[in-house]
């Protein structure tokens, strides 16, 4: 297995944005050091490594940091072009593709994710929050035939770079169904996203790293909360 002692990711477990990290890492077959960063504490490591945001995840290849999740991934992809499938289209033009549909996920599910967790300040904000987040997913819907063709992810007959990046914020959608009492991606509404949900759990790359414990999800939700609010 490529990778070893020389790479080292910081993260949170239940980050989105580390877990498409850690996803990429296994399907590439590298073998990494995780270190669980405490938020509430954070290390000297992280803030030497970030100092800019101060933010997980960080991507550690011996003595040099990488930072943001998507740019990780790319680097990933780039540096190991040899080592699994490639994450990111060939063609240039697929390539600026799989780029735009990733950003979207961020700009508009991402901060809907957000927004339903972790902005909202009290029920009505949270309904206009998951509104915005179904939107995103009709959209998304619509993406996943555009960019899978008729095949299981968006990336084709594999994993890609806007499977990756949708499928780390699967987790919290598990807490956030319980939360609002129904499911955020709605098998009636969008089927092919539901499908492929559930494709993307099942895949080798994925388990161990997706959060599948939604009690142990909402419990964690609880100190973020606490966290934030004492920095405010």
């Amino acid at each position: 297995m490529a990778g070893g002692c020389d790479l080292k990711v910081l993260g949170v477990w239940t980050s989105p944005f580390v877990i498409r990290v850690r996803i990429v890492l296994n399907l590439k077959g590298l073998a990494y050091e995780y270190v669980e960063e405490d938020l509430g504490n954070k290390s000297d490591l992280l803030l030497g490594s970030n100092p800019v945001h101060k933010s997980v995840p960080v991507l550690l290849h011996g003595d040099r940091p990488i930072n943001e999740s998507q740019v990780i991934i790319q680097y990933i992809d780039e540096v190991w072009a040899g080592s699994g499938p490639s994450i990111l289209p060939s063609d240039a033009y697929e390539r600026a593709v799989a780029r735009f549909w990733a950003a979207y996920v961020d700009d508009k599910v991402g901060s809907a994710w957000a927004g339903m967790l972790f902005r909202c300040k009290n029920e009505e904000e949270r309904a206009a929050a998951v509104a915005r987040a179904g939107e995103a997913l009709d959209t998304l819907e619509g993406a996943l035939v555009e960019c899978g063709k008729g095949k299981p992810f968006f990336g084709g007959d594999g994993i890609g770079f806007v499977d990756v990046v949708l499928g780390g914020y699967l987790g919290w959608f598990a807490a956030i169904d319980r939360i609002i009492g129904r499911k955020l991606i709605d098998p009636a509404r969008t089927p092919l996203l539901a499908a492929w949900a559930e494709r993307f759990r099942a895949a080798d790359a994925a388990k161990g790293v997706v959060p599948d414990d939604v009690d142990k999800v909402l419990a964690f939700l609880q100190t973020l909360l606490a966290i934030g609010s004492m920095k405010k």
